[in-house]
């Protein structure tokens, strides 16, 4: 069952058209990648179902409700989270205070805190927020402030504050953007467990390691149109994406 369906989204800047017809359906539970080369469209498409962004035309249905329209957060309040290229964290808050930030937003709608929140409440947010930085590895590190961390840490720490939020959706925007090798293969274990809460994925990344490690989905966008789609196998198989994504290189 897709809980998200796109359907003939256009968007174009001045004389350039950076989405043509995109058609995308995501199934429940899966992992979407959607890759392809720079400016492709990507970031743009994505932008599109967080709010920041508003197509020419087209639909983007997620869950039975329409995302066009509406503002970031109450997308986010829906039920979609969000993982930025560049990590976007409170550097000068802990990674405890971090985490626990989204939780009161995904109510209040704002990135604050609350002051009539109830106590027992809070207690429960930070005790949420404590184990899912056990989850992904930063128990250790949950009363440090955030600037010191490394950038595999801010993306760990990211992920701990979309999960607190329940997402049912988490858009991921180049994950492993800017990551040694051993931290790219260490998120990759970490989405998997992420995966087993049956949370919906979807992936935007260059790296084909990343892609074919997590996807169950591919689909690929050249000059704003999907030009095949399908799992792996066929996707590493497919003539046209080698051309539009490498130039002929086989993936």
């Amino acid at each position: 069952m897709a809980i998200l369906e796109v359907s003939h989204v256009n968007k174009r800047f001045g004389g350039l058209k950076a989405l043509n017809e995109v058609q995308l359906s995501v199934e429940e539970g899966s992992v979407h990648a959607i890759i392809g080369p720079n400016g492709a469209g990507k970031s743009t498409l994505l932008n599109c179902f967080v709010g920041r962004l508003m197509p020419d035309s087209g639909s983007v249905i997620f869950n039975g409700t329409s995302l066009l329209g509406l503002r970031p957060h109450e997308i986010n309040q829906t039920g979609v989270s969000r993982v930025f290229q560049t990590p976007e964290i409170f550097e000068d808050l802990t990674l405890l205070e971090n985490v626990m930030i989204p939780a009161f937003a995904k109510a209040d709608g704002a990135f604050k805190f609350n002051a009539w929140y109830r106590v027992s409440s809070r207690a429960e947010v930070r005790d949420e927020a404590a184990a899912l930085l056990e989850e992904v590895g930063l128990a250790d590190q949950s009363k440090m402030i955030c600037s010191a961390l490394s950038r595999g840490d801010k993306r760990r720490l990211e992920m701990a504050m979309c999960l607190i939020q329940h997402p049912k959706l988490l858009l991921l925007d180049e994950p492993t953007a800017g990551m040694s090798r051993a931290d790219t293969n260490n998120t990759i274990d970490l989405l998997k467990k992420i995966g087993e809460r049956g949370i919906t994925k979807i992936i935007i990344e260059h790296d084909m390691h990343v892609v074919f490690s997590l996807a169950t989905t591919i689909s690929v966008l050249a000059q704003g149109t999907v030009i095949a789609e399908g799992n792996p196998d066929d996707i590493k198989g497919d003539p046209r994406v080698q051309e539009a994504y490498l130039g002929g290189a086989h993936l």
